[in-house]
């Protein structure tokens, strides 16, 4: 291991420890706090101000609790994509995690703070003390903890300098054939998801139409829509052939874009994460995106204009090895030749 990857190494651990003490920190304060004052505080609390700034609405001590395992699942989130990056998380990866670590970390300490001075030494709810301009400072806090986390993840090595990714081997294209590839992949966590909407939309629509339901059509429509976005999302299809590359969306592989071969200057692999994009599904914009239906290995595309298409998908080095074949020996298109 060289000095560099030394440095790296140990900067990574530092980096790791950081975020993991930040975690238990606040984890120990969100619990400690309310425990200290939980004989000075009424049960039910009041939870909820009014326009007017009145309390006008209540929660048990037990629910207050519930911004811990908010806390924690936010944090575990993170701190999980920190460690699944085995080397040095990139530069925007750690501005990410340190802002979204320290911003839900004052915003849920300082709204725990405003409801237990609002609620403390009151023997009912309804006489907790009113709260309207307290909440300004505290959400101009916890942006500017947010900043102070976006500073932190920007210290320490930057990313490494670009360098053109090898082409790899390329597959021998006989001219007599026209050879295909294809590959598919799909998130079954978002596919269940996706399922349990749908049924949702329409056991709601049905005991609606019944009379049966209270809620009305309110939330069959959002129910409808997280299940269509669901079809587009949680699977992705990708083909090559001598035409160019097709990507096919959803569990219907419909809609399908294509990219004619004529439009691609080269492909390779790449290993990426959501952490390292932003999150699930269709990143960035038309000319540098990335479909990510899960981490890991990656089709990458570098359009002639000099855009790139990433794509998550299993066996990418197949792929990647075929497209650059057909862009060094491409073969004549005859019409009415079907690919086989």
């Amino acid at each position: 291991m060289n000095a560099q990857a030394t440095r790296e190494h140990a900067y990574r651990r530092r980096f790791l420890l950081l975020l993991g003490g930040w975690t238990v920190l606040v984890s120990v304060a969100l619990v400690v706090v309310p425990l200290v004052f939980r004989n000075r505080l009424p049960d039910p609390l009041a939870g909820h101000w009014g326009p007017s700034g009145r309390p006008d609405g209540t929660m048990s001590f037990a629910a207050f609790m519930f911004v811990v395992p908010v806390w924690l699942l936010i944090a575990m989130c993170c701190l999980g994509m920190a460690v699944r990056d085995r080397p040095l998380p990139r530069r925007a990866t750690r501005t990410r995690l340190t802002t979204v670590l320290a911003w839900a970390a004052a915003f849920l300490l300082g709204t725990q703070a405003l409801t237990i001075g609002a609620n403390l030494d009151k023997g009912h709810w309804t006489q907790a003390s009113p709260l309207s301009w307290q909440v300004i400072p505290m959400l101009a806090g916890a942006i500017a903890v947010g900043a102070l986390g976006w500073l932190v993840g920007r210290l320490g090595p930057g990313d490494p300098p670009d360098t053109e990714p090898p082409t790899g081997p390329l597959i021998h294209v006989d001219p007599g054939k026209r050879p295909v590839w294809l590959s598919t992949v799909s998130a079954p966590w978002a596919i269940g998801l996706t399922f349990v909407a749908f049924a949702s939309a329409l056991s709601l629509a049905v005991a609606t139409l019944l009379g049966w339901s209270t809620w009305g059509w309110s939330p069959v429509a959002p129910l409808a829509l997280a299940f269509l976005v669901g079809l587009l999302l949680s699977a992705v299809s990708v083909r090559v052939d001598s035409g160019g590359l097709t990507v096919s969306y959803g569990l219907l592989r419909w809609p399908s874009r294509r990219v004619p071969l004529a439009r691609i200057g080269r492909a390779w692999v790449d290993r990426r994460y959501p952490s390292d994009i932003g999150g699930w599904g269709y990143r960035g914009l038309p000319g540098s995106a990335t479909i990510m239906i899960r981490g890991g290995e990656c089709l990458v595309v570098r359009y002639t204009s000099g855009g790139e298409l990433a794509i998550s998908i299993d066996d990418a080095a197949t792929g990647a090895a075929l497209l650059n074949a057909l862009i060094a020996h491409p073969l004549p298109q005859k019409k009415g030749c079907r690919d086989r």
